[in-house]
């Protein structure tokens, strides 16, 4: 074991971090300083400084990161349309860069000569976290215990807890891989490991209700936005973060954005998982809505291949980098006319289209018309489609001349 003197620990005080600092304290001899970050876990950071404490650590940050969040990660990647392979909406992915971000902050205000996570060799996360410690504090140590210690699995974490009389929020029956944030909540391990059992939904389940439990009779919501930002709900004025609160409680009623997937992680495997994101959800489909009526054709086509390109810089955790900077700068200059505001019929699961209005639409319904119109001669398409045909014609010719 490398000499250290001060760790700074992320800390969830779930089952991973719950164990580490005791862990340190026995392997490396070290003060422990624990770093819980508020992205909106609610509840679960109940007694956490209480609880850092009793177990080893010699203080507890517990830091609120929420309205950064939303501001500087959530609504860029919204902004951008990035959905990782089509389904996944990046809940853990872009709340990883900013937790780093203050935990190197403290580390350097703490004087620690290492910064500690609990993240396993298999997963995405390790990536996420030591990317954006690079970033901050290139020449860091990193103690990451899944690839030192002994332990095997979650059942002999638990194990481990149980021997020192660390308490823990779970049991072996309900021993979920959960990450929670504002924006969604994940599901893995246990029965999901097999992708061919249908999810416990009522017994996991936690930001709403199964499409089948939701009520029979839809709910309206009206969503606006300024330059690509949602502003307000219904005409009420609301910040971005209460936005995605204010969603999460009525996509979550109506049973929206549950998400079972099978992913193909950044190490090279795939995992399954389900996914709770109602509010995301909800926005995500009226931001595309609004951008069908402002964007031009090739703005909007390009948008959606480099969308593609942005999702997997914030699922490989490349956060701050020159590429994620840039894309970000096209995106920002794209949602300058990206206002209005979009209805949504909210019923069993869906999102269905009510209505789109903007100051910046592109739409003419003069011109696109089935009834008589003054400003198009439809002759002029026959020219067009000569030229733009051309060069099928030019083949198909020369094909049956040979």
């Amino acid at each position: 074991m490398k000499q250290i003197k001060k760790a700074v620990l992320a800390y969830s005080g779930g089952l991973d971090t719950s164990i580490i600092i005791p862990w340190l304290k026995e392997n490396y001899g070290c003060e422990v300083i624990a770093v819980a970050a508020d992205v909106g876990q609610g509840k679960e950071l109940d007694g956490l400084i209480d609880k850092a404490i009793k177990t080893g650590a010699s203080k507890c940050y517990i830091e609120d990161l929420r309205e950064e969040f939303v501001n500087e990660y959530v609504i860029p990647t919204v902004k951008a349309g990035a959905v990782y392979e089509r389904s996944y909406l990046l809940g853990t992915s872009f709340a990883r860069p900013i937790i780093a971000k203050r935990i190197v902050e403290i580390a350097k205000a703490e004087g620690a000569d290492a910064i500690c996570h609990g993240c396993t060799g298999k997963g995405n996360d390790q990536v996420r976290f030591e990317l954006a410690i690079k970033a901050f504090a290139p020449n860091m140590t990193i103690i990451a215990p899944w690839r030192e210690w002994d332990l095997k699995s979650r059942d002999d974490e638990i194990d481990y807890a149980e021997a020192r009389g660390i308490p823990l929020a779970i049991s072996r029956e309900t021993n979920y891989s959960k990450d929670k944030n504002l924006w969604h909540l994940s599901h893995e391990g246990l029965d999901l490991e097999d992708p061919g059992n249908e999810p416990q939904y009522d017994k996991i389940l936690e930001l709403g209700v199964t499409p089948e439990k939701a009520p029979d009779v839809a709910t309206y919501v009206d969503i606006a936005f300024e330059k690509g930002v949602p502003t307000a709900i219904d005409g009420v004025a609301m910040s971005a973060m209460d936005i995605i609160y204010k969603l999460n409680e009525l996509g979550g009623a109506n049973g929206i954005g549950i998400t079972d997937l099978v992913e193909n992680r950044l190490v090279g495997m795939k995992s399954r998982g389900v996914y709770e994101t109602p509010g995301g959800a909800i926005l995500y489909k009226a931001h595309e809505v609004l951008e069908t009526l402002c964007l031009d054709r090739d703005t909007q086509h390009m948008k959606e291949q480099l969308a593609v390109r942005f999702a997997e810089l914030v699922y490989f955790g490349q956060w701050y980098t020159p590429l994620r900077e840039a894309l970000s700068a096209f995106v920002d200059s794209t949602q300058e006319r990206v206002t209005g505001h979009v209805r949504l019929k909210l019923y069993k699961g869906n999102m269905i289209n009510a209505g789109v209005w903007s100051p910046y639409s592109l739409y003419s319904e003069e011109i696109a018309t089935f009834a008589e119109d003054e400003v198009y001669d439809q002759k002029d398409s026959a020219g067009f489609i000569n030229l733009f045909g051309l060069p099928i014609q030019v083949r198909a010719m020369l094909d049956e001349q040979k």
